[in-house]
C-alpha cells in the first residue's frame, strides 16, 4: 500500500498565511525567539499591506488585526445590520394613499390597491384596506466577534476575481500558497504524473453564501434586485475544487467534495488518502474553504444558541453590557464558555505517494495513515452530539498504536480537539478523549484546541487543526488554550493534559497526532497523522539508505524554491496562480484509441489498459 505523504500545505485564516507555518507561529508568537517571531510579523505585514518595521507599535498593530476580534465593517456593520421590518398598516375609515413612479409599482397590484395616473411617470395609489409593508431598517447584531482574515488582506484584489464569492477568492490563494510551498513547479509534476493520477477534493461545508454566490441568489428577488447568471454556479459547495482544477492547475483528474458539516475536511482527506493508498492517484490536493461571516449565517447559528453572544460573554466575565466583552476571548474551549465563534478559513494540503515524494525530493512534513468516519446512530436533536465520536477517536488511536507501538502511543502523541467553545462540546469531547486515553493506557494526553485563536471555520476547521499540528512538529510548541483562566468544572480531565500556556515539547520525539472533528448532524471523523520522524523511518525501511540519500540531495533545491516563495510572499510581491481561459481544450485536441487517450500530439497520455479487479471471479 502506498503511503500518503504531506509534501506541502498552505492557505489563510485569522492567524495569517499557513505556508512556512506563519499562521501556526502567530498563535505561539510569544514563545518564539525574536528573530523567528519577527519573520512571522513581517509575513503578516506583507499579507495585509502594512509597512513592516521591527517596532513594538507595528507588532501591536499586526497583533490587534489578527486572530479572533470584533467583526470589521468591510464584512458587515455589526452595529447596523440591514434587515426588513414587517409593518402592518390599517387604513381605518379612510383609504390610505401615496404617489409612486409607475416602474416601482408591483404587477399585478395587491388586493385592495387602486392606481390612477397622475402624469406620464407617476401614479396615485389608494388602499382601501390594511396592507403589509417590509421597511428597510437596521438592528444591532447579537454576536460581534469572529475569526476573520487579518485586517487589510483581500484575496480578491490579488487577481482578476470577477465577482467571485469570498470563499472562492480564498480558495485561489490557498491552493496557490500550498503548491508554492511544495517547492516543486506544477509543470514538473505534470511531466511526471499522468493526468488521471491527480485528484482534487475541496469544497465548503455550507457552500458560498455571501452576496456573490447562493446568498445573492436567494436574497435578490426579495430585495427587488436582479438574479445574475453567476450566483447559481458559483454557489455550489464543490466549487473550490472546480476553481482549483480550472484556474490553478488545469487538472483533468479525479475531483469533487464530500460534505460532513464541521468534519468536511476530514471527509475529503479520507478520499484523498484512499486514492493514494490504492494507487489510483499519485498527487492529491485536499482542502476546504469557508467564508461564513455573513449576517444571515450568523443569525442562523445564533438562533440555535450556538454562538457566543456579547451579552453572554459579559455575563461570564461579570461585566456590565455597556462595557462590552473582550472579543479576543470570545472562544473558550474547555473553559467556562457560552458558545463558539464563527470563522473564515481556506486550507489546502498536498499529498504525494511515498515513491513520488522521494523521486522528486519533496519535503516530508508527515503522513496520513487513516481517517475514520462514524455517524451517531439514533438521535433526538439532529444538532446534538452523540456516540459516533467515541468510535472514530478509538479507531484513530488504535491505528496509531499499530504504527508507532505502545510506548510511543502513550508518551509521544497529541490530540487536536474539535474544541468549539460550547458547553456541550467541553463535556462530551473531554469525556470521549478521557475514556479513550484511559482505555489505551495514555496517562497524560496533550490536548490542543486552536479554535481559541482561530474560531470555528465549519468545513475547514479540521484543516486548521492539521496545519497547526504540522507547525507543532516543526517548531516544538503546543499552543495553550490562552483564552481561559481555568477549566470548567464539568470538563473531564483524567488521562488528559490541558494548558492555558504554551508548552514546549521535544519535537524529535513526537510520533503521531489525532485530528478530531465533530459535525452537526452526527458527522464524526478522526484522522491518524504520523510525525515527520516516524514517516522518514518508514520511507527508509521501504526504500533503503541509497534512495533516502538521493532524496536528501534533491530536497535541498526543493527547500530553496519554497524559501524563495516564502520570502516573496512575506514581502507582499507574490501573486496567486490564476489561469483564466488559458490552454482550454476542445474536441480537436483529443486523440482516442481503444488503448489510450492523448491530449494533443505531444500532450499527456491516459492509459485505457485497466486492470480487472475481479479477474479471479471471471475465469471461465
Amino acid at each position: 500500500m502506498k503511503l500518503p505523504v504531506v509534501v506541502g500545505y498552505g492557505g489563510v485564516n485569522a492567524a495569517g498565511r499557513s505556508s512556512s507555518d506563519h499562521g501556526y507561529r502567530r498563535m505561539v508568537i510569544e514563545a518564539l525567539p525574536q528573530e523567528t517571531a519577527d519573520d512571522t510579523w513581517a509575513s503578516l505585514a506583507g499579507l495585509t499591506g502594512t509597512q513592516w518595521d521591527s517596532t513594538d507599535a507595528t507588532r501591536a498593530l499586526l497583533g490587534r488585526n489578527s486572530l479572533i476580534r470584533r467583526i470589521e465593517p468591510h464584512l458587515f456593520d455589526v452595529d447596523a445590520v440591514a434587515w426588513n421590518r414587517r409593518m402592518v398598516a390599517h387604513s381605518g375609515h379612510q383609504p390610505m394613499s401615496f404617489t409612486s413612479q409607475r416602474k416601482h409599482l408591483p404587477e399585478p397590484l395587491p388586493p385592495g390597491w387602486h392606481a390612477t395616473p397622475v402624469d406620464d411617470l407617476y401614479m396615485r395609489v389608494e388602499i382601501d384596506q390594511g396592507a403589509v409593508f417590509l421597511l428597510p431598517t437596521t438592528r444591532e447584531a447579537q454576536v460581534k466577534a469572529a475569526g476573520q482574515l487579518p485586517s487589510g488582506f483581500e484575496p480578491g484584489k490579488l487577481y482578476q476575481s470577477r465577482s467571485h464569492p469570498r470563499g472562492l477568492q480564498m480558495t485561489v490563494f490557498a491552493a496557490s500558497d500550498a503548491l508554492a510551498n511544495t517547492g516543486i513547479p506544477w509543470e514538473v509534476l505534470q511531466q511526471r504524473v499522468a493526468p488521471d493520477q491527480i485528484s482534487v477534493y475541496a469544497g465548503s461545508g455550507m457552500s458560498q453564501l455571501d452576496a456573490d454566490g447562493n446568498g445573492g441568489m436567494l436574497k435578490a428577488i426579495y430585495n427587488g434586485r436582479r438574479v445574475t447568471s453567476k450566483y447559481c454556479p458559483f454557489g455550489f459547495a464543490e466549487m473550490p475544487a472546480d476553481f482549483i482544477n480550472a484556474y490553478v492547475l488545469g487538472s483533468l483528474g479525479t475531483t469533487g467534495t464530500s460534505m460532513g458539516a464541521c468534519a468536511s475536511f476530514l471527509y475529503n482527506l479520507r478520499h484523498g488518502i484512499a486514492d493514494i493508498q490504492s494507487g489510483r492517484s499519485r498527487v492529491v490536493i485536499v482542502g476546504n474553504a469557508e467564508a461564513p461571516i455573513t449576517p444571515e449565517v450568523m443569525e442562523g447559528y445564533a438562533a440555535m444558541g450556538a454562538l457566543a453572544s456579547d451579552k453572554e460573554l459579559c455575563e461570564l466575565d461579570g461585566l456590565d453590557p455597556s462595557q462590552g466583552p473582550d472579543h479576543r476571548r470570545a472562544c473558550r474551549p474547555f473553559g467556562n464558555n457560552c458558545g463558539f465563534t464563527i470563522a473564515e478559513s481556506a486550507q489546502m494540503v498536498v499529498l504525494f505517494d511515498d515513491e513520488l515524494a522521494l523521486e522528486l525530493g519533496a519535503s516530508v512534513y508527515g503522513s496520513v495513515s487513516d481517517v475514520f468516519v462514524n455517524a451517531d446512530g439514533p438521535k433526538k436533536s439532529i444538532a446534538a452530539p452523540g456516540v459516533g465520536n467515541y468510535i472514530t477517536v478509538a479507531k484513530a488511536v488504535a491505528a496509531a498504536r499499530n504504527m508507532v507501538g505502545e510506548k510511543a502511543l502513550r508518551e509521544s502523541g497529541l490530540v487536536q480537539a474539535h474544541g468549539t467553545g460550547t458547553p456541550q462540546n467541553r463535556v462530551t469531547e473531554s469525556h470521549i478523549l478521557s475514556q479513550v486515553a484511559g482505555a489505551f493506557g495514555i496517562e497524560s494526553w496533550p490536548v490542543v484546541a486552536v479554535k481559541a485563536y482561530l474560531g470555528h471555520s465549519i468545513g475547514a476547521a479540521a484543516a486548521d487543526q492539521l496545519v497547526a499540528t504540522l507547525g507543532i512538529w516543526r517548531h516544538g510548541w503546543l499552543p495553550g488554550i490562552s483564552t481561559i483562566d481555568e477549566l470548567a468544572e464539568d470538563v473531564h480531565q483524567t488521562n488528559l493534559s490541558f494548558s492555558h500556556e504554551h508548552v514546549q515539547i521535544d519535537k524529535q520525539q513526537q510520533a503521531y497526532a489525532v485530528i478530531n472533528a465533530k459535525g452537526f448532524g452526527g458527522n464524526n471523523a478522526s484522522a491518524t497523522v504520523l510525525a515527520p520522524g516516524v514517516t522518514h523511518k518508514m520511507l527508509q525501511q521501504r526504500h533503503g539508505h541509497k534512495a533516502m540519500a538521493q532524496w536528501q540531495s534533491l530536497n535541498e533545491g526543493v527547500q530553496e524554491r519554497a524559501a524563495t516563495y516564502d520570502a516573496a510572499a512575506s514581502a507582499g510581491t507574490s501573486r496567486p496562480t490564476y489561469r483564466f481561459d488559458d490552454g482550454v481544450l476542445g474536441q480537436d485536441d483529443i486523440e482516442l484509441t481503444d488503448r489510450r487517450v492523448r491530449l494533443g500530439a505531444k500532450g499527456p497520455e491516459i492509459s485505457l489498459e485497466l486492470e480487472n479487479p475481479y479477474a479471479d471471479m471471471l475465469k471461465m
